[in-house]
């Protein structure tokens, strides 16, 4: 039977690696890796080897690197402190030491490292030098510091929601009864001086006194429903958002309209939330930003993708532009999308408007 020239060149390849000797075969496994630093050292710390992947993470060319102490490869504060000869004193006396920290490349900038020193003997057991094989971990530390922030920043705004809670509450409750009991105290004045003539013009002071207790309490309902609208924690998202919407346009004089899709959604208290400010930041920006004449809000729960579009028909935004000092609106519509797995877009350039469009998986929503 005959044999392809494909399968012909394989076994001629295949051929051609077993007749490597086998230390080549080493040398050339540790030359073909580029992902780790894997490099030899004499007994006294010197570099005498040096692999592609070396040249690569620490910037130095075998020209350039070996003959040279390996201390070259650790932070001033690491030298100092006698880091490098602790590592090979180390590795002499129990075969390996392994370490993770920040190493100095060519150009001075620090990556954080895995290293892994192991002791070489020869035979007879003497010492013959060190294979150092490093592995640059900066992406994954830093990986693994956005989660910690991340996971941080959900934390400190669910105890910023329930602080705020707490505060909305004590507002309401009992700085508003104490408020309505006022009131009630000098309508009850009124009504005593109004009996008696001489005392008639203090009856005119004490109504223009219920009418200024009036304005404090509602401004006092609107600073407390500003901090957490009783709405949302009562009866949920949907009325939350209407009243989000009617204040809207009654304070703004803005058509603002939301259509939620079904009607009543229900979503955990973390994600109502989030939806809930996403919105009212939005609103917020339009108020500040858009000279609109209506904004329109729709919510559809439908399936495993929950969508939230909310457009305005304003001036819009040149996107490519850098955004304007202090304004944190847009970024913290994108942190609040984050928290929820969700990705966000924003649609706008002069003149056509500014759309918000929102993709959130459903099962972030429970």
């Amino acid at each position: 039977m005959g044999v392809s020239s494909g399968e012909s060149s394989r076994r001629a390849g295949a051929a051609s690696v077993s007749d490597v000797p086998v230390e080549d075969r080493y040398f050339m496994l540790v030359e073909a890796v580029q992902d780790y630093a894997i490099f030899m050292l004499d007994p006294a710390g010197r570099v005498t080897s040096w692999n592609p992947g070396a040249q690569r993470i620490k910037g130095y060319t075998p020209e350039e690197i070996i003959g040279q102490h390996f201390s070259k490869f650790y932070t001033p504060e690491d030298i100092a402190a006698g880091k490098p000869a602790r590592e090979l004193e180390t590795a002499a006396a129990v075969g390996r030491t392994e370490d993770e920290g920040w190493r100095v490349r060519r150009d001075g900038s620090r990556f954080w490292a895995n290293v892994v020193v192991s002791a070489v003997h020869d035979a007879s057991g003497a010492l013959l030098g060190f294979a150092k094989v490093t592995r640059d971990l900066t992406e994954r530390m830093r990986l693994a510091e956005l989660e910690r922030a991340s996971e941080v920043s959900t934390h400190v705004q669910i105890a910023r929601e329930n602080e705020q809670k707490r505060i909305a509450r004590e507002l309401h409750d009992d700085l508003g009864q104490r408020l309505t009991a006022l009131k009630m105290s000098v309508a009850l004045l009124e009504a005593n001086l109004n009996k008696q003539t001489a005392t008639a013009p203090l009856a005119a002071q004490t109504h223009e006194l219920q009418t200024q207790i009036d304005w404090m309490a509602a401004s006092l309902r609107r600073i407390a429903a500003d901090l957490r609208p009783p709405l949302l924690d009562d009866l949920g998202l949907a009325a939350a958002l209407d009243w989000l919407v009617e204040d809207f346009t009654k304070r703004y004089r803005v058509r603002a309209s939301v259509h939620l899709e079904p009607a009543e959604p229900e979503f955990g208290e973390f994600a109502a939330t989030a939806l809930f400010r996403i919105v009212q930041e939005a609103l917020t920006n339009v108020a500040r930003h858009a000279n609109a004449r209506r904004v329109r809000i729709d919510l559809v729960c439908d399936g495993p993708i929950i969508s939230l579009d909310i457009d305005d028909d304003g001036v819009g935004v040149a996107l490519d532009q850098p955004p304007a000092k202090n304004s944190f609106g847009l970024v913290g519509i994108r942190e609040r999308v984050r928290q929820l797995r969700g990705t966000v877009s924003f649609i706008s350039s002069p003149g056509t408007g500014f759309r918000i469009s929102i993709q959130i998986p459903a099962d972030a929503l429970a």
